[in-house]
């Protein structure tokens, strides 16, 4: 890394709780577009991949709020929040009452934003940052926010999560209707109008819908 994360974050972002979990505190871009819209050339100077970690995406938000609602889904139960960016699901299940919580994610930065926002909300989650597509895991519940913006990564896990499903691992999903979630293969479990940023999507609210995979 050319640039020390946690240096990064802490300038570069500020502590407020997403508009849909006010419970949690993260830290989160200010301003969407001075750091989510950075050419691909620059955040290469600074040795930054895209900064999925310093916003509160609705898919998050949405299966965050659901699983504070909803603790008996995850409390004393083993959860992995499978790219997890900010952490905020991670730190949700922790809060409603998870034995052990896993946040997953590939980018290294996230490791780093994972640590301090679970420093703000005083929890302890672990973090991996093993590609885990395709792998066992020792979890009784995986958790995913916002994860089917891309047709090649969809493909990628959607038999990865049939196969934990059928070993009896509870796949949950929130998605604010992105493209390439297999709706078929999921049954409705909510749905929430959660507030977003126009810098990032195409509208102010985005209606949410937290999905359970069908075993």
């Amino acid at each position: 890394m050319k640039t020390d994360p946690e240096i990064f974050i802490r300038a570069n972002t500020s502590e407020m709780a997403p508009p849909h979990v006010p419970e949690i505190r993260l830290h989160l871009a200010d301003e969407a577009h001075e750091l989510w819209l950075k050419t691909e050339e620059e955040l290469a100077e600074i040795g930054l991949p895209p900064p999925f970690w310093a916003f509160a995406w609705a898919g998050g938000q949405g299966l965050a709020r659901y699983i504070l609602d909803h603790p008996h889904i995850v409390a004393g139960k083993r959860v992995l929040d499978f790219a997890t960016g900010s952490g905020l699901v991670a730190i949700a299940a922790k809060m409603a009452g998870a034995a052990k919580v896993v946040a997953a994610d590939i980018d290294p930065w996230a490791e780093t934003a994972v640590r301090l926002n679970a420093g703000l909300n005083q929890v302890e989650v672990d973090f991996t940052g093993a590609d885990l597509i395709g792998d066992k895991v020792e979890a009784d519940i995986l958790l995913a926010g916002d994860v089917f913006y891309d047709g090649d990564f969809a493909a990628a896990i959607v038999p990865w999560f049939e196969t934990l499903s059928r070993q009896g691992i509870a796949v949950l999903v929130g998605d604010p209707g992105r493209a390439y979630l297999p709706k078929k293969r999921f049954e409705f479990c909510a749905v929430y109008e959660v507030p977003v940023t126009r810098a990032l999507e195409d509208s102010e609210v985005k209606k949410t819908t937290v999905w359970r995979l069908m075993a």
